[in-house]
């Protein structure tokens, strides 16, 4: 149920934030600034929100952060961002507010598909974003799932075909489903840009044979009604996500019988909010602490 209190967010990106204002689905006000130095982008969105809590009795806030972060700190862990290895985030962002939410920007997302998305209705879903990176927001029973970090399945191994000697682009991993599909993966792969790719090419096969065999492992440990795909990767080629359903099923082997043939286009699916999930997602978070209250 969604709380009638004015809430805010802040949604921390690698490139750029976004703090708003709102109740439900209105986002009533919005500001963006680029996101350069902790203490230059904190600061400058420290003193919006003290604008925005003079102007409206804000009862909560939700900030969802690019990462790695420590979730129950409230500070950033290494990142390769530079300055914003140990920055604290709910410090500054969270000031003046009684109650402060804090989780990734794709679980942030992973909310807003959830309340107003392509999750709507669903307690049990995972938000996947393929874009510079791959991230996963991983909803289960209503909440967002954390241990002792938030998720990182974007850096799960896969199993890859016999005739694939790509070493991966991933820095830590090489050849993880990050190394495999995102971005600067493919753009090594390929020796060009993912957006000049044409649908044809080979690479795209190997994106959806690593994406299939993430996805059905991800069906078969956390069975989720649905995977909701994001991203620049994900969402900027249109024959991709009908490959990775293929894949999915074949990797299954007839194994789940709710994710088969007939199911396939109802589990796997495009994200729904675009670039307004995170900023939505930030307010649900807000609200969702009320309702805790």
């Amino acid at each position: 149920m969604v709380s009638e209190a004015m809430v805010a967010g802040v949604e921390l990106g690698g490139t750029k934030s976004i703090a708003v204002v709102g109740r439900g689905r209105d986002i009533i006000d919005r500001f963006r600034v680029p996101t350069t130095t902790p203490a230059e982008t904190l600061g400058v969105l420290s003193d919006k929100l003290a604008e925005w809590r003079r102007e409206h009795r804000l009862a909560a806030i939700g900030i969802a952060s690019f990462g790695p972060i420590a979730v129950a700190e409230g500070h950033m862990l290494p990142t390769p961002k530079p300055h914003w290895a140990g920055a604290d985030i709910v410090g500054p962002l969270g000031q003046g507010f009684d109650r402060v939410a804090f989780h990734t920007d794709v679980t942030g997302a992973a909310l807003g598909e959830g309340r107003y998305g392509a999750a709507t209705g669903l307690s049990d879903f995972l938000y996947v974003t393929v874009g510079t990176g791959v991230g996963m927001g991983i909803i289960a029973g209503g909440r967002p799932v954390t241990g002792m970090m938030h998720p990182e399945a974007g850096h799960i191994r896969v199993r890859r075909r016999s005739d694939d000697g790509f070493v991966g682009a991933c820095p830590f991993h090489g050849d993880c489903l990050e190394g495999l599909v995102s971005g600067p993966a493919i753009a090594a792969r390929a020796g060009k840009p993912a957006h000049l790719l044409t649908a044809e090419d080979p690479a795209w096969r190997d994106v959806a044979d690593a994406l299939g065999e993430a996805f059905a492992t991800l069906f078969l440990t956390l069975s989720p009604a649905r995977i909701i795909v994001g991203g620049g990767v994900g969402l900027g080629q249109p024959q991709l996500l009908p490959m990775v359903r293929e894949r999915v099923v074949a990797a299954l082997g007839g194994y789940l019988g709710f994710v088969d043939a007939q199911s396939i286009d109802e589990r796997i699916v495009p994200a729904g909010l675009g670039e307004e999930a995170g900023p939505l997602g930030t307010l649900v978070m807000a609200e969702d602490l009320l309702g805790d209250a």
